[in-house]
């Protein structure tokens, strides 16, 4: 049980509930979209458990085009995962790095993942969480398995087959017990330049009788990934939310991002609270993007595009994020 929970602290994509009895949830984030953008789905399967014990896994289906969402829940003993690499069964649905197996009342199939781009990771940063991934007792965590890939294969849908091949995905995960205070999360990697993605999440953080402000945005370009993170000593210069839009701007040594983003319609989610998903957000996977990256240096915008099939939630107190 120790090797499994030090495994996985290095490995965020694998699960970290090993000896978790109450009051834990986790949920990888599949988010697939086709080629030509008329389908747009997030799959997230995970586990639940609440402060008295009572567990339950599921699968939550969010339909970003159609603007609805099916929480499937499962027995907990339906939910099977290798400590060793990311390979996670709930019922016959099985969920990898780089494929994932549906079957499911109304979805069926199976999708392949290429060149996945994980984020980077060292000994003393094991993934997006950086030294914070040490620390036991915050309320979430988050990993990044993948920022950008291309999708293969076919999903049988309400009867329908649709075809996914030479689509974009991008995979991320959550753990602890509670999503943060206040948040905004943000997500696109249909830009001009279809090697290019970009995430982005400022949240308001208790940590221990106080909170803070963190904050981690990443730009995939040219094969290498542009961070801006609080524990990289960015800095977050302008944070300004309305239902409309989400204005951001942050910097580091080397370069400069401002970010808006159009928000659009968006699609109730199941979300933690204590352990259980008793809580509910809001996402959107059709808004828009619009990103500028500035070299400093040199003094030159490298990116000046509009990223497409963006997700945005916008949840909780966000007014504490404003700046």
């Amino acid at each position: 049980m120790i090797f499994r929970r030090l495994k996985a602290i290095w490995n965020p994509e694998l699960y970290h509930g090993w000896g978790k009895k109450k009051k834990f949830f986790e949920g990888w984030y599949y988010k697939i979209v086709s080629k030509d953008q008329d389908h747009a789905f997030a799959f997230i399967p995970g586990i639940a458990m609440d402060e008295n014990g009572l567990k339950q896994a599921f699968i939550q289906i969010l339909d970003g085009k159609k603007f609805n969402s099916n929480y499937i829940k499962f027995s907990f003993d339906k939910f099977k995962s290798n400590p060793l690499v990311h390979d996670v069964r709930i019922g016959n649905n099985r969920f990898k790095l780089n494929s994932i197996e549906l079957d499911l009342p109304n979805i069926k199939g199976k999708l392949l993942f290429k060149n996945l781009t994980p984020w980077s990771k060292s000994f003393f940063s094991p993934g997006i969480m950086g030294p914070f991934s040490f620390l036991p007792f915050m309320e979430c965590y988050h990993g990044i398995l993948s920022m950008n890939h291309s999708i293969s294969g076919d999903l049988i849908i309400n009867n329908k087959k649709i075809n996914f091949n030479s689509g974009r995905g991008y995979t991320e995960k959550d753990w602890g017990h509670s999503f943060p205070l206040g948040y905004v999360w943000m997500q696109s990697n249909h830009f001009s330049n279809k090697n290019i993605s970009f995430k982005l999440s400022v949240a308001k953080i208790p940590l221990k009788g106080f909170s803070f402000i963190g904050f981690i945005a990443g730009i995939y370009i040219n094969g290498n990934i542009i961070e801006f993170t609080t524990y990289n000593f960015s800095k977050l210069k302008k944070c300004s939310i309305s239902k409309e839009e989400v204005l951001i701007e942050m910097e580091n040594n080397n370069y400069k991002i401002i970010v808006k983003a159009i928000r659009s319609k968006s699609t109730k989610l199941a979300a933690p609270i204590q352990g259980f998903m008793d809580s509910r957000i809001e996402e959107s996977m059709n808004s828009i993007i619009h990103l500028i990256l500035i070299d400093k240096i040199e003094n030159k915008t490298i990116i000046n595009d509009n990223g497409l099939s963006s997700c945005i939630e916008v949840a909780g107190k966000y007014n504490l994020l404003i700046k």
